[in-house]
């Protein structure tokens, strides 16, 4: 906690016109905050300006929550005397303001996947690798020792003993060389070959980088860990940078990241909750190490999801080694909608190539798995809501195969559910509770909201007009009583452009284009039968 004790801070706090609500005791009454550079401090003398007033008003719940700020500050006072401070000639008491080191995120992992030399260093015995060199070639039809090491993911080192005993056994042979030694030998499969390829592919079908195995992926995930993330006042401000949202929904944010549990997102729709969880990412981190399949009791798990996992941020340093069985990534944004069902959180098997496909939890490992417009799911939200009551509570989670084995594997991710609906609708306490942070997504201020459109103006290059916003507000919000939402700047802009170009006129903020874009966006408030009945069991 940190108090300022002059009359300057106090002057300061009331010039100012906008505080966030964490600023006051409630309902913006009491105001007795001051942020500076991102740093919350509790001004003294409005706490004792406050209590006056909470007593004349004898409004007891305010007067509970300033004592305790007094209580706080004069124990601060009584030990400054005790050290033989002069108390009347400081400005703070209490903790310093934060270095910059303090208030920077941790952005560096130093998490890299350590190259094997060897067969054992690989995690992967003998027959498998032998296996997966005689699919790759039985895909490939001519290859390249060269050529297969770098399918495999491995170094040449690690598979030319095995090249050695497929020759001896007569399963592979030499068909050419392209270039200087061993290395650039070309192989083809003999009439053995075949076979043990045909069997080999009986067994599975992948012919991709060789599996990490499941303990060494456990292992980078513990490395990488999201609860090593450190957000604070002064950078979360970063990571939203270009994006108008109350001081006092960040401030609620930070810590839900910080904790690297669950959060519920709720309010509204289009007030950009599915866009917070997306800029969070930003807080999280460095890019992380993912493999691009894990073996685990036999099962070949396919992890890297290209729609899902992004190219990482930064380059990388060609002078440092990794392992090729693993590829760089942002940290992960998983996001699922009302198609998401219980059976999309297990292993997915596909019968003809004997491949499991990763959950969608798996996926988000080290970083955020987002449940959008929760509640409206095809499985009841009780369902899907006592499914996660183990790995919220434990951080791991059991996955099935199909012959019955139970895989553990961790649950370390910010797991967010964003709904439009009241978070009391979508289960009781018992449930509500394991999600640890709820969130509401309020509406803009007109303030936010005029802000909203001079940035997308400028976006889409469309001149921005005070005169123009102020028409739109007074006809279309005010005298409907209608209220803001974050998407409406974006939205009403882009169907008056849509209609300028329609008209092939300059796209402008004109009476005439905004009542068309308006008229097309937004619903008739009037109740029309068109003759037909539709029913949602929501």
């Amino acid at each position: 906690m940190r108090y300022l004790l002059d009359q300057r801070s106090y002057d300061e706090m009331l010039r100012q016109t906008f505080h966030p609500r964490d600023c006051y005791v409630r309902n913006n009454e009491y105001c007795h905050h001051l942020y500076i550079d991102g740093v919350k401090y509790t001004v003294a003398r409005a706490v004792y300006a406050c209590m006056k007033e909470a007593q004349a008003k004898n409004d007891t719940d305010a007067m509970l929550h300033l004592q305790m700020h007094i209580s706080d500050l004069e124990r601060l006072i009584s030990a400054a005397r005790a050290r033989g401070e002069n108390v009347q000639a400081l400005r703070l008491l209490g903790d310093p303001p934060p270095s910059d080191e303090e208030a920077r995120p941790q952005l560096d992992n130093s998490f890299v996947p350590k190259v094997p030399h060897t067969i054992e260093e690989t995690g992967l015995n003998r027959t498998f690798l032998t296996e997966h060199f005689l699919r790759i070639l039985y895909n490939k039809g001519r290859a390249t020792g060269r050529e297969i090491a770098a399918t495999m993911g491995l170094l040449y080192q690690i598979i030319e003993p095995i090249i050695t005993d497929l020759r001896g056994v007569e399963q592979i042979d030499i068909i050419g060389q392209r270039g200087y030694g061993d290395i650039n030998y070309e192989y083809v499969l003999t009439i053995r070959g075949h076979e043990a390829a045909q069997a080999a592919m009986a067994k599975t079908q992948y012919v991709g980088p060789c599996p990490v195995v499941l303990d060494d992926w456990i292992a980078s995930v513990k490395a990488q860990t999201v609860r090593n993330v450190k957000v604070t006042r002064r950078n979360i401000r970063d990571a939203f940078e270009g994006l108008v949202i109350d001081e006092s929904i960040l401030n609620m944010v930070g810590p839900a990241v910080n904790s690297g549990s669950s959060v519920m997102l709720f309010g509204y729709p289009g007030n950009g909750k599915t866009t917070i969880a997306e800029r969070i990412t930003h807080l999280m981190g460095d890019d992380i190490f993912i493999p691009h399949t894990v073996y685990a009791d036999g099962a070949i798990i396919k992890f890297y999801d290209a729609v899902i996992h992004e190219p990482p941020r930064r380059p990388w340093n060609d002078e440092i080694e990794y392992d090729r069985r693993w590829t760089r990534i942002c940290r992960p944004v998983v996001i699922v909608g009302g198609e998401l069902t219980l059976e999309q959180l297990n292993l997915i098997y596909n019968e003809t190539s004997k491949i499991y496909e990763a959950p969608f939890q798996m996926k988000a490992n080290c970083g955020i798995f987002l449940i959008d417009d929760f509640g409206r799911q095809q499985v009841r939200v009780f369902d899907l809501l006592n499914r996660w009551i183990v790995p919220l509570e434990k951080r791991y989670d059991y996955l099935n195969t199909v012959t019955g084995q139970k895989i553990q594997i961790p649950f370390d991710q910010l797991i967010m559910f964003s709904t439009n609906l009241d978070p009391k609708d979508l289960g009781d306490d018992a449930l509500l509770r394991r999600i640890k942070f709820k969130i509401e997504i309020i509406d803009p201020t007109e303030e936010q909201w005029r802000e909203i459109w001079k940035i997308m103006c400028k976006v889409r290059k469309v001149p921005y007009d005070d005169r123009s916003i102020d028409y739109l507000v007074a006809k279309w919000f005010r005298a409907d009583g209608r209220p803001f939402r974050m998407c409406q700047p974006r939205d009403i802009l882009d169907q008056l452009i849509s209609i300028a170009r329609y008209n092939m006129e300059t796209p402008l903020l004109t009476a005439d284009l905004l009542d068309a874009a308006c008229l097309s966006y937004f619903p008739s408030k009037e109740k029309k039968n068109f003759g037909a009945k539709v029913r949602l069991d929501l």
